[in-house]
């Protein structure tokens, strides 16, 4: 059990309790382990308090001065980066994804810590906003928290909230111009820098074909493009790749599909089998991971000015297919002296954890007494095949069932499946003996109605190769306690444990 703060450290536990899910899920996609990850979230929420309180305390020292800090969550967001680059530079970075440490050595990593005039547009129109209406944004746009529920949070008028958004969204485009127009740039993008503010302030202005082909040549042309296009809903995207950068759209689709979990929107679909009517090819969202996130990142930016004509387009895929955003609380709180916090070398992972098609292991990610860690991983023999699943026939399976980390009335578990047989789609299911709930899950859809809970696979990761293995995690909540689930099922056939 993580040692969490101590009952006098009340503020500091509600930070934790606030913005730790956060942290955790963007950690989650940098590193290549479950251990490693809360490792990686832990080092950085303490980085991210540090900063916080230290600007916090320079506004105190300068009379009437601003602090130029990012919302608590973008902050936090921005010290797993740090974290992570310090681990790679300390000789740490096996325990990251490998593609991240091919970014961090990149120039594109360097673009966020280099001469601040050179940093993504995004990043420095946020932090060039007021706090407030910094954090009322990014918890809008890239966290997908309902408004009303921003309201309550920031303070505000809940029936004058919709308008408070707009005027942000507003000044956000604004401080963005003025960044671009401040940024170093040749003479060419210079040329275009007033067409492009005119332009893209009317959906239904039209876009001369000379500026579309060079915002679909000119990086940094087109990343202003996207923050200062109001209309389309490429914000959010335009706002997770600027300020976080590498797996910022997987980002985005993890949140958002924690809202629609929280607000029970997130049902699975009847299969086409099932129903007789045709597959919803929406029915998945996609999630774009690894090495593809950096490039799926220029690629949206660089498609998003070739498609600049007209702006009245209403074609919104391009950043709508990768919101994955959760709510969560007041971004400036008071912050405390900085306690303890959860220590990942409580809780060390039995076996690897899986981020996309392919099983990573975690070389640091082992301990010869994990606490509160549970397996289980008989073999079954098959069962009856039942209509509507996504195999042949019935694979012989086994299930590992790993509790990676507890702490009061919540929970981290990892669920590892082998299957004999190649699968070309798979269901995952469970109960649970203690009336448990699943809040947040990672690399698989989440159903679950009562103690029964089922998992289905994502559109990246549903094809399992004979002998292979599929895997996802999650968060979930508890009381009393917490035992091990069972009838595991792979597409309706069971699985011993």
């Amino acid at each position: 059990m993580p040692d969490l703060p101590k009952p006098q450290d009340a503020a500091e536990a509600a930070l934790f309790s606030e913005y730790w899910d956060a942290v955790l899920s963007y950690a989650d996609l940098c590193t290549s382990g479950a251990a490693s990850a809360n490792q990686l979230a832990t080092d950085a929420f303490a980085l991210g308090i540090q900063q916080a309180r230290a600007a916090e305390a320079a506004t105190g020292r300068g009379a009437g001065r601003r602090s130029a800090r990012l919302p608590m969550i973008p902050l936090l967001l921005t010290a797993v980066r740090t974290t992570a680059a310090a681990w790679e530079a300390g000789g740490l970075g096996h325990r990251l994804d490998p593609d991240l440490r091919l970014w961090l050595n990149s120039d594109k990593a360097a673009r966020y810590t280099g001469p601040p005039l050179m940093r993504p547009v995004a990043l420095r129109g946020l932090k060039d906003m007021q706090e407030s209406d910094a954090s009322l944004l990014w918890l809008a746009e890239v966290e997908a928290m309902p408004l009303p529920d921003v309201a309550r949070r920031l303070g505000l008028d809940p029936a004058a909230a919709a308008l408070e958004l707009d005027h942000v969204r507003a000044l956000f485009r604004n401080r963005c111009h003025r960044a671009h127009v401040d940024s170093p740039m040749d003479t060419q993008c210079r040329s275009y820098a007033r067409l492009l503010d005119a332009v893209t302030r009317s959906p239904a202005a039209e876009t001369p074909g000379d500026l579309s082909r060079h915002l679909a040549t000119c990086v940094q042309c087109a990343e202003a493009a996207a923050c200062l296009r109001l209309h389309g809903g490429g914000a959010p995207a335009a706002l997770a790749g600027g300020v976080i950068g590498w797996g910022g759209l997987a980002y985005l689709e993890r949140r958002r599909r924690a809202v629609e979990v929280r607000q029970g929107t997130d049902r699975p679909k009847k299969k086409a089998s099932e129903t007789g009517e045709p597959t919803d090819g929406t029915e998945r969202s996609r999630v774009v991971r690894h090495g593809l996130l950096g490039a799926a990142v220029l690629l949206s930016l660089l498609a998003l000015g070739a498609s600049m004509m007209p702006f009245g387009s209403s074609d919104d895929t391009g950043a709508a297919a990768h919101d994955d955003r959760q709510p969560v609380a007041d971004p400036s709180p008071s912050l405390p002296t900085a306690g303890p916090l959860p220590s990942a070398s409580a809780s060390r992972s039995a076996a690897p954890t899986t981020r996309g098609p392919a099983t990573k292991s975690d070389p640091a990610d082992s301990d010869p007494e994990p606490q509160g860690t549970s397996s289980s991983t008989a073999h079954a023999s098959p069962g009856p095949h039942p209509s509507g699943s996504d195999s042949a026939a019935a694979p012989v399976c086994r299930v590992q069932y790993d509790l990676v980390n507890q702490w009061p009335g919540g929970f981290q578990a990892t669920v590892t499946v082998t299957t004999s047989e190649a699968l070309s789609g798979w269901r995952v299911a469970w109960s649970f003996h203690n009336g448990q709930t699943v809040g947040q899950m990672w690399d698989a859809s989440l159903d679950q109605h009562g103690s029964r809970v089922t998992a289905e696979a994502a559109d990246y990761n549903k094809s399992v190769a004979a002998d292979g293995s599929l895997s996802f995690g999650f968060l979930g909540s508890w009381h009393g306690k917490n035992a091990e689930p069972y009838d595991f099922t792979l597409n309706g056939s069971s699985c011993a444990q």
